[in-house]
């Protein structure tokens, strides 16, 4: 058996830290917060699901899926923006996150990647105005991490810092589900 060459390893370690990451996050989320952990866990999933051979899906190097992108951050958001009390906006991204989850086969393969691109932005972008207001550093970390993932997968470049773009991306994606796993935490305490 031959070794496998660097961007396989690459790929590989990538799509276990984001993995492990997410079900440590699904794992301990689970009691206080359904939603996140239910998010977390399709994280953890999707990249279950490209180190199984045989098992790779599109593979959208954001979440590793497209149900992952499209319900699993919305749920992630859906929690943070409940626990903050804003519940109108909360509704909204999970929504949001529905209709596209459903209308994903009608968009074709650039109208998911664009709705994918979206979905992210969107979250990122709300989850930081949210821990801004409420001054929880680990959500604007987050925040920015899944802004950083979904700015870099739009680049033209194959790869970034001697890896594969997709990676950099998923290593983006595992600093921000651990980020937000921690503010997630925080919030919580917080209000109890």
């Amino acid at each position: 058996m031959a070794p496998k060459p660097w961007s396989e390893w690459s790929t590989t370690l990538s799509h276990l830290a984001l993995g492990a990451v997410s079900l440590r996050a699904a794992v301990s989320t689970a009691q206080a917060s359904r939603g996140a952990a239910a998010g977390f866990l399709l994280q953890a999933l999707a990249s279950a699901t490209m180190l199984a051979p045989g098992l790779g899906t599109d593979e959208d190097c954001l979440a590793g899926a497209w149900v992952a992108t499209v319900i699993g951050l919305p749920l992630l958001a859906f929690d943070f923006h409940w626990v903050n009390g804003d519940r109108s906006s909360a509704n909204l991204l999970l929504g949001g996150g529905m209709v596209l989850a459903v209308a994903g086969d009608h968009l074709g393969a650039e109208g998911r990647s664009v709705a994918g691109q979206a979905v992210v932005l969107v979250v990122a972008v709300t989850i930081l105005i949210v821990a801004v207001f409420t001054t929880n550093a680990y959500g604007m970390w987050g925040g920015a991490m899944l802004g950083a993932a979904g700015l870099l997968s739009r680049l033209e470049e194959d790869r970034l810092l001697l890896l594969p773009k997709e990676d950099i991306c998923r290593w983006a994606l595992a600093a921000g589900s651990w980020a937000y796993h921690r503010a997630l935490h925080t919030q919580r305490l917080q209000w109890e």
